[in-house]
């Protein structure tokens, strides 16, 4: 698929899919499989540092991140996401229309950037890691999810198989931990998001490459 052609699919899909999105958000961040996301990001991050959420959705993630205390721009593909992220808009929170192949902010804008299940739906993925390190300060943080193997959002990138075009990448998270590291991103910290039926105690004493092989999501921190 042509990139423009890859860019009008990407974008009519999450325009057709923001109600939907919508409707479930809240419960994915507090008790699904996002509950473990901003805890993850806490951790790292110094309250008052700018943010940016790219991939932003309905923004709800982005307003628990406000909550914590950061000042949070929000972006997404989406032009009907944003529209219901506006919604919450206020001081230290704001949201906005971009594109991850060309973000609408200036070099090292932000401390943190976080990028929850958003790689995957990019074209060049190399190219919006790029990016990404552009908008971020010197020593600034880096945040990732990105869908496991288990993960069925990944039925997306099925088609290819029978030769049609898709809007789905297929990296996986030990590829996305290859790509930081050639270019010099220091891993920081991971974490891994199962399924239900996967228990602590089922995997604890497994490498990480294997607790990467069973996750649903994968979240790395890392630092420029």
């Amino acid at each position: 698929m042509k990139n423009s052609e890859w860019h009008t699919s990407a974008r009519s899909r999450w325009e057709d899919n923001a109600d939907h999105w919508h409707s479930k958000s809240v419960e994915m961040w507090t008790s699904g499989s996002r509950r473990a996301i901003i805890p993850f990001f806490t951790k790292h991050i110094e309250r008052g540092d700018a943010v940016a959420d790219l991939g932003c959705g309905d923004g709800y993630g982005s307003f628990l991140l406000f909550e914590k205390g950061y000042v949070v721009t929000g972006m997404d593909f989406s032009e009907k996401m944003v529209k219901i992220a506006k919604k919450q808009e206020r001081d230290s929170l704001s949201f906005v229309q971009g594109d991850l192949r060309s973000l609408p902010f200036q070099d090292e804008q932000f401390q943190a950037v976080m990028a929850i299940n958003s790689v995957e739906w990019t074209e060049d993925p190399l190219h919006t890691l790029n990016e990404i390190e552009r908008i971020v300060s010197p020593d600034g943080y880096i945040c990732i999810g990105l869908l496991g193997p288990t993960a069925h959002p990944r039925e997306n990138a099925y088609p290819r198989l029978h030769g049609e075009n898709v809007i789905c990448n297929t990296m996986m998270p030990w590829e996305l931990e290859k790509l930081a590291g050639e270019k010099g991103w220091k891993k920081v910290d991971e974490e891994w998001v199962y399924k239900k039926g996967v228990t602590s105690s089922l995997t604890e004493t497994l490498p990480s490459e294997l607790k990467q092989a069973l996750t649903f999501m994968t979240l790395f921190m890392f630092q420029k």
